[in-house]
């Protein structure tokens, strides 16, 4: 696993052993990128269920001005903490040792976030619970872009209820990402 593109080019990262985390494969990380490289300048970039941090460094690299992680195993925020270090990003950076929710409502009032990207583990409905309370904390704006990476079989329609529009949903082998533009 490595950085793929910018300024921190080929730079490898540290995972944590085990099936707790699913790092996204560096040809699925690279195809999510190609897609969001031209928003990704000076905005404000949002990692939940961040595992080994990976795609929210990546955005760094490539221009984000912020990222946050937001991960609540420890030995997984640990394997974060190394690789914001590793990659000398440590003033673009901010770690969360939290679950998902109480960060989302911790942080209401102090971000505002361009593009959230999230990859819960599958099968437990932990992207509706973040869908729901993203789009009431005022953590994200109108026109905030959210990237849900779910297994293929997820069907994420609900989330036009609760204020997004599904812009986009890329599928690969096992799993997909579905883009979501909040529209309120």
């Amino acid at each position: 696993m490595r950085i793929i593109a910018g300024t921190a080019r080929s730079l490898p990262l540290k995972t944590i052993p085990g099936s707790d985390t699913r790092p996204t494969t560096d040809r699925v990380k690279e195809t999510l990128f190609n897609i969001i490289n031209p928003l990704l300048p000076d905005c404000h970039f949002l990692d939940l269920f961040a595992g080994s941090g990976q795609i929210g460094l990546e955005a760094v690299s490539r221009g984000a001005k912020k990222s946050v992680f937001v991960e609540n195993q420890k030995k997984a925020a640990a394997c974060i903490k190394e690789n914001i270090a590793f990659t000398k990003f440590t003033g673009s950076c901010t770690l969360l040792v939290r679950d998902v929710l109480s960060a989302i409502h911790w942080m209401e009032g102090q971000e505002d976030f361009d593009i959230v990207f999230m990859d819960p583990p599958y099968g437990q409905g932990l992207e509706k619970d973040a869908l729901k309370a993203l789009s009431t904390s005022g953590i994200i704006h109108e026109g905030s872009l959210v990237i849900v990476e779910a297994s293929r079989s997820e069907d994420l329609s609900y989330a036009v209820d609760m204020g997004y529009e599904i812009t986009r949903e890329k599928a690969y082998k096992t799993n997909q990402h579905v883009f979501l533009r909040f529209t309120r």
